[in-house]
């Protein structure tokens, strides 16, 4: 009882600590995001990237072959008008730049004029802003639409913002949006901006200000959660550029007939590296398209709340608590539980290919929590227990044995009183009031303690339990707690011994000449044995007319044999290949029964292994 209320203490804190994560700290959502990573890592290699959307990559090819025609990075915005000529001829759907162009070229203001001149004749040209956080502050209502702010009925007029915008160009092509890098406490980039909000205005991002031109499916929150894909086609731009300006061109003149272009920066150099699930150092422009993609196929990550996934752990950690408040094998706890984090995480997988992040990680870690915490409550309470049982049934038993029964689940503490058929023994001292009247107390402790080690260690030789003694008499049993098919053969073998015991005792006590007798009564029947007693004092013992009559039968020996058993204990020793024969006693009155009592002395026949001889 006491181990089940701690169980349901330990769920209790549990339930407590759920509340505090789910509904303030959110500090499991960590262990969804890690998780994530991993199943979001191999879910990429099963997600081909579009075609729609490529990448014109500024390599390290590409800083290579265009060094003698452009020279060193960064190149003259010459080169990038006349590859936006050369794009722009095959009807793209748009031509992104994942770069800044907020400063002068310095190559010269011709450079930047025919850059500036090129970009004003296309409508589908679309340029990156950078919302920072300090610096030269802007109205947002002074920018030109071409930034393509959007003024809720909240905007504030005098609402301002730290904007790096393509001042280059003229502002009727400022088209554009945010490639702000948007990550996680852990600094892991897992989400992409879709709008900041500033005083009212909404500033979206360069995919979501595409999204807007070109009508794809809304969206309506401030960040996606990005669903990665691998294998997007990666064009080195000075393929392009070099092919356009070829005598004899090889590309086709419509291979990026209504593309997504998008041209960054992916050469180590360059140093736009980002950290998201798939990689530490995963490229800028691989983000950016990733997301713009996300967008226009409308396969972006969902995410349900979070709290509702409380209810899972709570449910999984119930669940357990049953299990080990009911004593289910832990091992039987622990497979099932891998079994229901196997099917979990089957069905996170499941959600992905669906389009919904969702956060069965931390029910599952908080599951293993409760689990693991009950397992140790478990095992330091078995091992409680287990030393317990082994200090108590030290008593009664061989120390050796103790442990081997427990082991087996023989011993149990917890177990209730049941009858069984047991073989009881008395021993008893014949004359000891007068041998203690005739000799000093200090003498009589030190005879007894001689004399029970002396039969007790018989009593545990042969498999016995000591039960107790009683002033100068020893009761001991076989057949409990250890089932024992040959109890009445074993307690009988106990007896002679203890009986032969005996002799050389007196032999050892003939100097201080003492005279010393003993008398063995033995039955066998059924009995109640267990733990019987009081809460504060429990034994282990056996009790029942078993008990009573093995008594009458030590006290009937005196003048008649050492050892005297009951019928039943005969009989009990003949149902098996016993090494005893048995001389008729005769019957005799029992005190308190109305049936006389046939009994027996016992004795090793002349031709066993296990006679007294041996």
């Amino acid at each position: 009882m006491r181990q089940r209320l701690t169980f349901v203490s330990l769920f209790a804190v549990l339930l407590l600590l759920l509340v505090l994560d789910y509904g303030v700290f959110n500090f499991s959502r960590r262990i969804d995001l890690s998780a994530g990573d991993v199943m979001l890592k191999w879910h990429a290699h099963t997600r081909v990237a579009s075609d729609n959307v490529l990448i014109i990559d500024i390599d390290q090819k590409s800083l290579e072959e265009m060094n003698e025609v452009a020279g060193k990075w960064p190149w003259p915005r010459s080169i990038h008008a006349e590859l936006i000529d050369y794009l722009a001829a095959q009807q793209p759907k748009a031509i992104v730049f994942d770069m800044m162009f907020n400063e002068p070229d310095t190559f010269g203001t011709e450079s930047d004029d025919l850059f500036r001149q090129t970009a004003a004749q296309y409508n589908n040209l679309y340029f990156a802003h950078t919302l920072l956080a300090d610096g030269n502050r802007t109205r947002l209502a002074e920018l030109p639409k071409s930034v393509g702010l959007i003024a809720t009925a909240k905007a504030k007029a005098d609402a301002s913002a730290t904007l790096m915008l393509p001042a280059v160009l003229d502002r009727s092509s400022w088209r554009g949006g945010l490639i702000n890098f948007s990550d996680d406490a852990d600094g892991i980039g897992r989400q992409y901006l879709i709008h900041e909000t500033i005083d009212g205005w909404l500033i979206p991002s360069l995919p979501q200000r595409l999204a807007l031109d070109f009508q794809w499916p809304a969206v309506q929150q401030d960040k996606i959660r990005l669903n990665w894909q691998h294998q997007r086609l990666h064009i080195s731009y000075s393929s392009l550029y070099l092919d356009a300006n070829s005598a004899t061109p090889k590309r086709s003149p419509t291979e990026f007939r209504g593309k997504t272009l998008i041209i960054g920066t992916a050469a180590p150099g360059l140093q736009d590296f980002r950290p998201t699930p798939l990689s530490q150092t995963y490229p800028g422009v691989e983000i950016l398209a990733t997301a713009i993609d996300n967008l226009q196929h409308n396969d972006w990550l969902r995410d349900p709340p979070r709290q509702p996934f409380a209810l899972l752990a709570a449910i999984l950690s119930a669940l357990l608590m049953l299990g080990f408040s009911k004593g289910k094998n832990t091992l039987w706890l622990a497979a099932a539980l891998l079994s229901i984090s196997v099917i979990t995480i089957a069905i996170a997988w499941l959600g992905l290919k669906k389009y919904w992040f969702l956060p069965l990680a931390a029910p599952l870690a908080w599951a293993w929590i409760y689990f693991w915490l009950a397992a140790l409550l478990s095992y330091l309470s078995e091992k409680a227990s287990r030393e317990q049982a082994v200090a108590m049934f030290s008593r009664f038993l061989d120390s050796r044995v103790v442990g081997e029964l427990i082991a087996r689940g023989e011993i149990d503490l917890n177990k209730k009183a049941e009858a069984r058929e047991l073989t009881v023994l008395f021993s008893d001292i014949r004359g000891f009031t007068t041998l203690s009247e005739n000799h000093p107390p200090e003498f009589m402790v030190e005879l007894l303690n001689r004399y029970f080690s002396m039969q007790v260690a018989i009593i545990f030789k042969h498999g016995g339990t000591l039960d107790k003694f009683i002033g100068d008499a020893i009761m001991a049993f076989w057949g409990a707690p250890a089932h024992d098919e040959q109890h009445a053969n074993h307690a009988v073998a106990a007896a002679l011994e203890m009986a032969q015991a005996v002799e050389s005792f007196r032999a050892q006590l003939h100097e201080v000449q003492v005279e010393f007798e003993v008398g063995i009564g033995l039955h066998t029947g059924k009995a109640v044995v267990g733990f019987i007693g009081s809460e504060s004092r429990l034994d282990y013992t056996v009790i029942g007319d078993t008990v009573n009559l093995a008594s009458r039968i030590e006290g009937l020996t005196k003048g008649v044999a050492r050892v005297l058993i009951s019928e039943n204990c005969r009989a009990a020793c003949l149902q098996t290949d016993t090494p005893f024969e048995f001389i008729d006693h005769g019957t005799y009155s029992v005190k308190g029964r109305e049936q006389a009592v046939e009994l027996f002395e016992p004795k090793y026949r002349a031709n066993s292994q296990n006679s007294q001889s041996h």
